[in-house]
């Protein structure tokens, strides 16, 4: 490929050299510099990799990305590498608004837009992410597709799972898992699309088919994240600029908020209470349901899709999860049965995930790590009417101690026993972090027991 083939789309400035040059990779990691290679350089928070320019040109780069003038670098390069005179006037220099945008840009066309040989599905929201691509996966599957899956749980291809950094990957990476998954036959890519990721321009240049919006709480603010809500709240927002179809929570007090710049084609979905607005999929007639083979809810999908459901995951909030992914699916001319299959049968790690039941008893495990998620956790389960409800937690160490005094003041309250344990402590001692627990709980007069040793 010559460099002309792959600035589709990118604004830039050509300082110096020939857009004809020989190209065959993208790299941003200057350890990853070789011959051919396009050098990407950005001003992050913590390094600026316009200051590792004479390194990547000593290992062979000759076509280099740059948010600024790089005069004095290739200077440098001049004394430190021994390049000659001629060797650095065939250095090609393009000159972009912002290095991590052309990142994505240069990402896509250096694997040849793999993800546009695939139906796309991004979903974003502070809560359901995660079940939500998960619950239309296993819909997809169910249907005899072959899908392929990114977020908070790695990257998944042909049900072989790789770590991720982040939610939603560097966009060099999250190409390069789209090229897998073309290469594998995936017909469907779905990925969890983060606040951080959108701001970050991860996900520039990528076209949606369906995007999916949960909901929205404060999150993720605070150094080296948001600045504020408002800017989480339009980050997210975003996706429904990137997709063709868009699906939103109508249910969520900031949905004008939310779609107030959308672009798409706009849907809405909500679990339906008497005398709200009418959605375009809504569920109603919601049943909790408990035996000893079955823990989850029945519900009726009503307005421009109608099938009965049956959830194999308990509580209400997934119910709107279900809603989301069953409203997606109707747009995929998929059978009722192979979806009401997959709900009544999905599981999510740790997602109000049912590890036993029995007659004696049923064990979830979730990853509820926040006094918002963990309230939401036992109110539902409240919801079954259980005769007793038993809480094993503990919190992180190194972290806000507000987390682990709300923690204990929900599980006193709303368990009938609080079992406190260890977690992840870091750098503070488990005693430390269970004290804090312990007297938050004991301020409700709820019940609880100390077992540090997790195990």
């Amino acid at each position: 490929m010559v460099l002309r083939d792959w600035l589709k789309g990118l604004e830039y400035e050509c300082i110096r050299g020939s857009l004809d040059t020989e190209v065959s990779e993208v790299v941003y990691d200057s350890r990853k510099a070789a011959p051919g290679a396009v050098f990407v350089c950005m001003a992050g928070t913590r390094v600026d990799s316009h200051r590792f320019v004479p390194d990547v040109l000593k290992a062979g780069v000759r076509v280099l990305v740059t948010e600024r003038g790089i005069e004095e670098e290739l200077g440098k390069a001049a004394e430190e590498s021994g390049l000659t005179e001629e060797e650095l006037s065939r250095v090609t220099v393009l000159q972009t608004g912002d290095g991590r945008h052309a990142l994505a840009l240069l990402s896509a066309a250096r694997f040849d837009y793999p993800a546009a040989k695939m139906v796309t599905i991004g979903v974003t929201g502070t809560k359901g992410k995660t079940t939500t691509t998960h619950m239309i996966k296993a819909i997809l599957e169910a249907a005899g597709k072959k899908v392929g899956m990114i977020g908070t749980t790695g990257t998944v291809i042909n049900g072989q799972v790789t770590p991720t950094m982040n939610t939603t990957p560097e966009s060099y990476e999250l190409h390069q898992s789209f090229a897998k998954m073309a290469e594998a036959g995936c017909q469907y890519m779905i990925m969890e699309v983060s606040s951080q990721g959108i701001k970050m321009h991860r996900v520039d240049g990528l076209a949606f088919d369906y995007g999916i919006f949960t909901n929205i709480s404060p999150d993720h603010i605070g150094p080296d994240e948001h600045a504020d809500f408002a800017e989480y709240l339009c980050c997210k927002s975003r996706l429904l600029s990137m997709c063709r179809i868009g699906l939103v929570n109508l249910n969520d007090g900031h949905f004008k908020e939310i779609v107030k710049d959308a672009s798409c084609r706009l849907y809405t979905y909500r679990v339906k209470e008497d005398g709200e607005t009418k959605a375009d999929f809504e569920a109603s007639n919601v049943r909790y349901v408990s035996r000893p083979d079955f823990v989850g809810t029945e519900f009726d999908v009503k307005g421009r899709y109608e099938m009965d459901v049956r959830l194999g995951i308990p509580g209400l909030f997934n119910v709107d999860n279900a809603l989301a992914a069953v409203s997606i699916c109707s747009f995929l001319d998929l059978s009722k049965e192979r979806i009401s299959h997959a709900l009544e049968h999905v599981r999510v790690n740790g997602r109000m995930e049912i590890v036993h039941t029995s007659a004696r008893c049923t064990v979830l495990v979730d990853y509820a790590h926040n006094a918002v998620s963990m309230e939401s956790l036992l109110s539902t389960l409240r919801q079954y009417h259980p005769k007793r409800l038993v809480v094993v937690f503990g919190c992180g160490g190194n972290r806000s101690k507000e987390r682990r005094y709300s923690m204990g003041e929900i599980g006193g309250r709303l368990a009938d026993l609080s079992i406190v344990t260890a977690d992840n402590s870091r750098f503070e001692k488990v005693e430390d972090i269970i004290a804090d627990i312990r007297g938050s709980i004991e301020k409700t007069g709820g019940v609880f027991i100390e077992i540090p040793d997790r195990r």
